[in-house]
């Protein structure tokens, strides 16, 4: 019981991700263990007017990934960051190499058919043996483990279902099998299994990966936020700052696209996942990786950590701007220490996905008509295999050569979209019911709000979205997300306003802390 209603926010450091430092009362407690153990240096702005051959926007896994690959297959690339290199979602991973995705084989195989299974498979497991080829060529000391990846169930209900998963599976062609024993200390009824996959430190082996690119004469630039993109031969892209960049080719890697041109949010649904870590000795070590789709996802992978392991376990997602975070972090925090007793808590933070509506992620073309404009996004919380993935599929699409599975994540596919029509419309309608349904709900007074919280409050006959300091002093902004226009709402326990509707995210000041937005919330005067 170690996380506890915190009565305040802490802010966040100027020029860092916009994550809050704590999430909790608790000074034990901080957040991405990722970031505090792997120190990148700082990376200039773009200041002036630079020409490339592909200019790449965002350095996450998939940022990064596609302008290293490109940098190899000799083009100029520029990669523009809005924050810091690999400290946005991917620096807030669970850090999973493998390509068991919880259970998804099956569905493919009814989808997509044999073959798109068998694709997904290869595409997936070969992005893993490229990053372990690449870890070793650069010799970088990134934890790199090899485990197994199991899909688990306590509910007896569920063994047919992964049952027809670990066949599908094994027909896809990775090494998997049905098995009800595991490395868990406690029972399962049953569980899909997969030899040979791989966990690492993700930051690590990223910030490595950059200063490759940079030797290799890649640009790399931080706080650099992208506004503008003018499509043609050559693109152009404008920055907050005024800087242009020309190029060729531009790649949109940043996690929800900010440049949507052919309407990819319609297909996008965002979600939100809290992450708990702390030590286990070395002798409780479930020695593999897990996941199970019950009780609101929960995951559990271990980390090398001194003489012990750190144990990261993952879960509770729901869609940003809804229900109490605080109670989330608790119900997880929970679950860990009655699974594994020993387990000192030392880490709290969350990450954020986003689901496509047919399941495969949409990595290529931006849009029916686009020529030299790419986008990679919707990886549905498998980011890390998937970011890796896409970097060698953009950089194939983008240098003339052939690539087996262009066909099976290409954006601009619509027959798999109407056969998953009912999650299209399922989201499409989530999605109205916030637009209206927010707008209609009657807000609370502002003299109601106490210190250390936000809402979306009525103030002088108006909304505003208004957040209350420890000191009594009121930060009020416009509610209303700067992408679409949905009402905001607020997130206690990392002290940020979210958007329900397409998972924008912004500090107590209305700064963007993650997209699709780029403009931040308009301050306004209370």
């Amino acid at each position: 019981m170690w996380l506890s209603a915190a009565g305040g926010c802490s802010r966040s450091e100027p020029g860092r991700t916009g994550y809050p430092a704590r999430m909790t009362e608790n000074p034990h407690v901080s957040g991405s263990y990722w970031l505090q153990t792997a120190h990148g240096p700082d990376r200039a702005t773009l200041a002036d007017d630079i020409e490339v051959d592909v200019a790449v926007i965002g350095a996450g896994v998939a940022g990064l990934s596609t302008a290293w690959e490109l940098a190899r297959a000799g083009r100029r690339v520029a990669l523009l960051e809005a924050e810091r290199v690999a400290a946005g979602v991917t620096g807030h991973t669970t850090a999973k190499l493998t390509a068991l995705h919880t259970l998804i084989y099956d569905k493919l195989r009814r989808t997509r058919g044999p073959e798109g299974a068998r694709l997904y498979a290869r595409s997936q497991s070969e992005a893993i043996e490229r990053a372990a080829q690449t870890a070793q060529e650069l010799g970088v000391d990134c934890d790199w483990e090899r485990r197994s990846a199991y899909t688990y169930a306590c509910d007896p209900g569920r063994t047919d279902e992964l049952r027809a998963e670990a066949v599908a599976a094994r027909e896809a062609g990775l090494p998997a099998s049905f098995v009800t024993e595991t490395g868990l200390p406690f029972p399962v009824a049953g569980a899909v299994k997969v030899t040979g996959q791989a966990q690492f430190h993700p930051r690590k082996y990223l910030l490595a990966l950059a200063d490759d690119l940079v030797a290799r004469g890649g640009q790399v630039y931080e706080h650099t936020t992208v506004v503008g993109l003018e499509e043609g031969e050559p693109c152009r892209l404008t920055t907050d700052a005024g800087a242009r960049v020309t190029a060729r080719d531009v790649v949109v890697a940043t996690h929800y696209p900010v440049f949507d041109r052919a309407l990819l949010f319609t297909r996008l649904s965002p979600r939100r996942e809290l992450v708990v870590a702390g030590t286990i000795g070395a002798d409780r070590d479930p020695d593999g990786m897990y996941i199970t789709p019950d009780e609101g996802t929960r995951s559990v992978r271990t980390a090398p950590h001194g003489e012990d392991r750190l144990l990261i376990v993952t879960g509770e997602h729901f869609t940003p701007g809804t229900g109490d975070t605080r109670s989330r972090f608790q119900h997880l925090s929970d679950w860990a220490a009655e699974h594994f007793p020993d387990v000192t808590l030392t880490h709290a933070w969350a990450t954020q996905d986003n689901d496509p509506t047919d399941t495969v992620p949409l990595v290529g073309p931006m849009h029916p008509g686009a020529h030299h404009t790419y986008v990679a996004t919707g990886f549905g919380g498998w980011g890390l295999s998937g970011g890796m993935m896409a970097g060698r599929l953009l950089t194939a699409q983008i240098t003339g050569e052939e690539c087996a599975w262009s066909e099976l994540y290409d954006p601009r596919r619509l027959r798999s979209t109407v056969r998953e029509a009912p999650s299209f419309l399922k989201h499409q309608a989530q999605v109205a019911r916030h637009f209206v349904g927010d707008r209609l709900r009657p807000p609370p007074p502002v003299e109601a709000l106490p210190p250390g919280e936000g809402a979306v409050v009525r103030a002088d006959g108006d909304r505003l979205a208004v957040y209350r300091d420890e000191a009594g002093h009121l930060h009020a902004l416009s509610p209303r997300c700067t992408h679409m226009g949905c009402l905001v709402a607020f997130n206690a326990a990392e002290c940020a306003w979210e958007c329900p509707c397409h998972g924008s995210r912004f500090d107590t000041d209305g700064k963007v802390v993650q997209g699709p937005a780029t403009r931040p919330l308009e301050q306004r005067d209370i």
